[in-house]
């Protein structure tokens, strides 16, 4: 049995460049598909967030318009209930790489509220990228990556990577509120090759031990490749 650390965002919100809140957490169906994935398969997940937390979903991803029709909300409604994980996670500071075989972010605009200017989300994610185990990062988590710069360089750079796209920002309307977007902040300041498949299209890349993935609907492709990786 393997042991998969799952490095969530404790925020609530996200602010905007006006400095207003915009509600929002981690997303449900990039936490609780691969979740369940890895559970099922007989595998143990340990939750992390800064302070200990507990994680907040995006209540947005638990719309039935959001979430595959009413029964898709009502599963991942139900997964997340019973995720014992989620209610008592660990802090993200005690969290070390040697203890795990895995470290997976899922996403949700939480991210680009906390671990972004994470110093142990940084530190975790170097140590992962170090240690050659899987390291697999969904939609907006990859904004972790930002906090792994040292002297304004990371370990990261020129890595093949995927994230939440600038255009479906856009569409879900943000992209001229946010402070910043994803996919030009990983291209500028870390220097990744960024790459992309259609909107709302399941998509990953992988490069080495890193397995990224575009938006939600990668998030379920993404735990059967890791499952593939931990057998």
């Amino acid at each position: 049995m393997a042991k998969v650390l799952f490095v969530v965002s404790g925020a609530t919100y996200l602010t905007l460049k006006d400095g207003t809140r915009y509600a929002t957490g981690y997303w449900a169906e990039e936490f609780a598909r691969p979740y369940k994935a890895i559970t099922d398969a007989g595998h143990e997940v340990v939750v992390a967030t800064p302070g200990g937390v507990t994680p907040n979903v995006d209540m947005m991803s638990l719309r039935p318009s959001m979430a595959g029709g009413e029964e898709g909300a009502l599963e991942l409604e139900a997964i997340i209930r019973s995720a014992e994980a989620m209610r008592r996670p660990i802090q993200l500071s005690d969290a070390r790489v040697e203890d795990y075989d895995a470290v997976y972010l899922p996403g949700g605009h939480g991210p680009m509220q906390d671990l972004w200017v994470d110093a142990d989300a940084g530190r975790l994610l170097t140590a992962a990228l170090a240690s050659g185990k899987p390291l697999v990062i969904v939609c907006h988590a990859p904004s972790a990556l930002l906090a792994t710069r040292i002297h304004g360089r990371s370990p990261f750079k020129g890595y093949r990577v995927t994230g939440f796209t600038n255009e479906e920002e856009a569409a879900v309307g943000l992209a001229d509120k946010a402070q910043w977007l994803l996919e030009d902040e990983l291209k500028e300041k870390i220097g990744v090759e960024f790459s992309r498949g259609p909107i709302w299209e399941p998509y990953t890349v992988e490069d080495r031990n890193l397995f990224t993935g575009q938006n939600p609907h990668s998030a379920a492709v993404l735990a059967q490749r890791l499952l593939k990786e931990l057998a």
